[in-house]
This record gives structure tokens, sequence and C-alpha cells, in this order.
């Protein structure tokens, strides 16, 4: 069992920080965050340097690497800023769908263009009346001749906005069949297709440079050749690909707490009170040594879950475990962290702020930890019946 990252791995992380510490400025950061402005200049030279879709194969403009590396990235950038970060890293969100189930067409007409800094990639999964529930949807596509026309809304939709190429839009392409996600099926329609429209969700905590939509679609007309994989299949493919995600997820929580834990231990290190540094308080020391132990327990998870998905394997008990212990971690050292800061944490002009707000959406979107239990615990208990 080798725990060291080969010399290729290396490498990547160092062009990742090298690229982050480069671009990620941090008054620009506040003024994006201020603004719930996109970084679209810094994620465009994310993809000219190939940090965005390095896990598609070569053919389709990536590097042919696997999770692992891709997640080895998303750590790094997080850990140097985590909205700036979480953007690049989830430029792609939803890709992998039309890299796993697509056809080779759908593939060579959308992956080059995510790779490449043309287009966001956005996966509408999430119903404002069923949340974490997609068994059953209220969006619905109706065949007419050889198109399908879809009506209903998703919310809560990573990426979608003004630089979206296209949707991975779950729809209930079969609304007889029993149980009802037997008759889901995932298909893909381009952002400029007519009857699409989409506002933004509003305010957010965090997150607040990234999209996040709610999409509606009215009589949205695409040709049945549009669907992803298999007709029907469409829930046990979000699943499989919730398996995938999770670990990225796990990633950007992973790198949000480092580097929460990063800026608190440089602050202690240099904050002087009752004449000594903070971090030569003993209760200091336990706090950072509780922080450090939390993330170093989660990137193990992380690192695990991504090096076994690369060996064919899916585990959803391991991803789950993953993305709830970084999430977590994620969540409790950012908190740690503004707590060292005293006061100061509690201001906007530093980092702790930005972080400790980015940290809880882990816990949320790409599944709730409550489903993450879910998950885990029916691996766990087995079949009662």
């Amino acid at each position: 069992m080798d725990f060291e990252l080969t010399k290729e791995q290396s490498d990547l992380v160092k062009a990742a920080r090298d690229f982050a510490k480069g671009e990620f400025d941090k008054d620009l950061a506040r003024e994006l965050d201020a603004k719930h402005q996109y970084p679209e200049k810094i994620w465009k030279k994310a993809c000219d340097l190939g940090m965005v879709g390095l896990h598609y194969p070569e053919e389709y403009s990536g590097q042919n690497y696997g999770v692992m590396e891709n997640i080895l990235v998303a750590e790094e950038l997080c850990r140097w800023d985590s909205t700036i970060g979480a953007c690049i890293i989830l430029a792609s969100f939803a890709s992998e769908c039309v890299l796993r189930f697509g056809s080779d067409e759908q593939k060579a007409a959308w992956l080059p263009k995510v790779a490449e800094g043309k287009c966001l990639s956005c996966g509408c999964f999430t119903e404002p009346g069923h949340g974490s529930d997609i068994t059953c949807l209220d969006t619905v596509a109706v065949r007419d001749g050889d198109d399908f026309v879809i009506n209903g809304t998703k919310t809560f939709i990573t990426n979608a906005g003004p630089l979206a190429g296209f949707y991975v839009t779950l729809c209930q392409t079969d609304a007889a069949c029993q149980p009802p996600y037997r008759g889901i099926s995932m298909i893909l329609v381009p952002a400029d297709t007519p009857g699409i429209s989409v506002q933004s969700v509003g305010e957010k905590m965090g997150i607040r440079m990234m999209y996040t939509g709610e999409v509606s679609y009215k009589d949205v007309r695409v040709p049945q050749k549009n669907i992803i994989g298999k007709e029907g299949r469409g829930f046990y493919q979000v699943l499989e690909f919730f398996d995938e995600s999770r670990i990225l997820i796990a990633a950007q929580a992973l790198g949000t707490a480092q580097g929460a834990f990063d800026r608190a231990l440089a602050y202690t290190k240099q904050r002087v009170q009752f004449g000594k540094k903070l971090a030569e308080f003993q209760i200091t020391q336990h706090k950072l040594a509780d922080m450090a132990t939390k993330i170093e327990m989660a990137r193990l998870l992380t690192y695990k879950a991504a090096w076994n998905y690369d060996q064919g394997r899916i585990d959803p008990k391991l991803t789950s475990m993953a993305k709830m212990s970084a999430a977590r971690a994620a969540v409790e050292v950012a908190d740690e962290a503004i707590q060292l800061h005293g006061g100061y944490g509690y201001m906007a002009e530093y980092d702790v702020e930005r972080f400790y707000r980015d940290a809880k959406i882990t816990e949320i979107y790409e599944g709730t930890k409550e489903i993450q239990k879910n998950t885990i615990a029916s691996s766990v208990v087995g079949k009662l019946k």
C-alpha cells in the first residue's frame, strides 16, 4: 500500500499551486464575491492550461487523467481560494454524464467546448417540489415525431447562466412506468434551444461568484437522438454520476478546510495577545491539532474514494463517506479558523470569513449529509426483508 503521489501527480499539484499563486488575487476575489460575478478570465486561463476536463480523453481536449488527478487539482485550487477554485473545478459539472454514457457524436460536440473554455456544462436534476428526491419528476419529455418536447422546471442548477453550453436534463419520459424512476431518462439540451429560460436563484450565503439558476422548459423541442445513454436509464446513470461527482465535492471541501487551516495557522503564529503569540497557548495548539487531524482523516477517505473509482469500482458507501467527512471537516475547520481570528475573522477583509460561507454548501449540494448517511446506512445494514 503506497500513500505517496507519483511524480506526475505531484507535478500536477505544483502546476495548480503555481497557477493559483499567480492568478488568485485576494482583492479581486473579494470584489467578485461582492458583485456575484463569475471569474471568467481566470476560468479561461485554467482551461488554456488544461485544468478543466483533464479527466477527459485527449481526443476531447483532455489529458486522459483519472478521477484521482482531477481531485488533486481541485483540492489545491480550493485551498488557495474557496470560491474561485470552486468555480473552476465545477466548470465541467455533469459533463461526466456525457463522457460516461453519451454517444460519440455527443462527446465530440460538447466535451472539447467545455475543456477549451468555450462554455460551462450544467446538470439539471433538482426540482422545486422534490429536492433530494429524484425518484419521480415533474419535468416531462413527450415524444412528438422524431423529437422530445420537454416541459418543467429545475432549480439550484450550478452554472446555469449566460456561459452555459448545455443542460444534462433528467426527465420523466414514461409517465406510466412503475416505479416511476424506471421511466426517467437523461437528455442533452443545448442552452440556446428555444423555450428555455433561466433566472438566478437570488442571493446566496456562499459560492457567490458561481452561477446558480432556475431553469424552465416550455415546449422545448430536441431530437430523440439527444437521449444520453439508454432511454429509461437516467435514474441509474445519475446515481453513477453522483458516485464520481461526490468525490469532487469532497475534494472541494478538503481544499476549503486546508485553506482555512493554513490561514488560521499563519495568523496564530503572528498575532500577539497577553504578551505571547496565539500559537504559544496550549488551547490554540489543541485547536490546531484537532483541525489538522480532521483534515487528514478527510483526505485519506477522499483519496481512497478517488483511487477506488479509478480502479473501475463503484462504491456508493465509500464516496458518501468521503463527501460527508470532508464536508463536515470543512465546516468545522472553517468555523474554528474564524474563532482563532477573533473579531477579525468575522470581517470580509479576512479570507476565513468567505471560506466559512463557502464551506457549508459542501454539506448540501450533490446530496445532503443526510442523504449520504442514508446511502452509508443502506450499505452497512443491507436488506432487512
